[in-house]
């Protein structure tokens, strides 16, 4: 495999970050800005496959408008006709090998989704330990510079194991340090009010904006407000956090 000067160089980058001791969502954003370089792509979005509520959840993104990926998050994510085959693949698949490019332009998911932020030719690279989702690698170019190559694709197949690693070292001090946080008697918590308790405990059984939406018969955007005032409240930054101050 001939490679570049560049591509030497942005390959060592790579590889020198994903031997880093970085949490989960640092790995995928580092190596999404990496990727950009190394595959001259404009956007990256990454997720995690959650089994237990059927989503792509953990989002990281880049040159990607957070109100489209909301609506993505919400909406199209359940009527994307790409993704669930370009994660059966388990390998670096361009997205025009499992629909024509122009199939793709006349979908929903398209028009609606992609073509705002100017997504316009993808790449897809998910990973796997057995068969759990471990995260995904989401590149794409704006319709100007042209489909990826096989060239492209072997790039992103090379980097695919040290991904991996990064990911399972990653979860693994995650998990070794997830150990349950009492409330200390000063907390804040009857700051909260009531239906922000709700709001809280909802998020302490796991479920997500969605469902606790629909629990408490309010909108999405209601359920995210309630967040925001609850971490501002609890002086927290991160839906895991409060999953562990929330009491059962």
């Amino acid at each position: 495999m001939y490679l570049t000067g560049s591509e030497q160089h942005a390959l060592r980058d790579v590889f020198t970050l994903l031997a880093q001791e970085r949490g989960e969502h640092d790995v995928r954003e580092h190596l999404g800005r990496a990727l950009l370089d190394l595959l001259r792509a404009d956007q990256f979005a990454s997720f995690v496959w959650n089994e237990r509520s059927s989503r792509f959840d953990g989002r990281v993104a880049i040159n990607m408008d957070p109100a489209n990926l909301d609506r993505y998050g919400e909406w199209h994510q359940h009527h994307d006709p790409i993704t669930f085959v370009l994660q059966s693949r388990r390998r670096a698949t361009r997205v025009t090998e499992v629909m024509p490019q122009r199939a793709l332009m006349r979908t929903p998911f398209f028009n609606d989704f992609l073509s705002r932020d100017g997504l316009h030719w993808g790449m897809n690279l998910h990973a796997f330990e057995g068969d759990r989702a471990l995260g995904d690698l989401r590149i794409w170019r704006c319709k100007a510079r042209g489909d990826f190559g096989d060239h492209e694709k072997a790039l992103l197949d090379l980097i695919e194991p040290a991904f991996v690693g990064a990911l399972q070292r990653a979860q693994r001090t995650a998990a070794a340090v997830a150990v349950p946080v009492p409330v200390p008697c000063n907390a804040p918590w009857s700051a909260l009010s009531t239906r922000e308790q709700e709001v809280a405990r909802a998020v302490g059984e796991g479920l997500t904006d969605k469902e606790i939406a629909r629990r408490m018969a309010v909108s999405v955007p209601t359920v995210r407000t309630y967040l925001r005032r609850i971490f501002d409240k609890l002086g927290i930054e991160r839906r895991s956090a409060l999953a562990g101050l929330a009491p059962r």
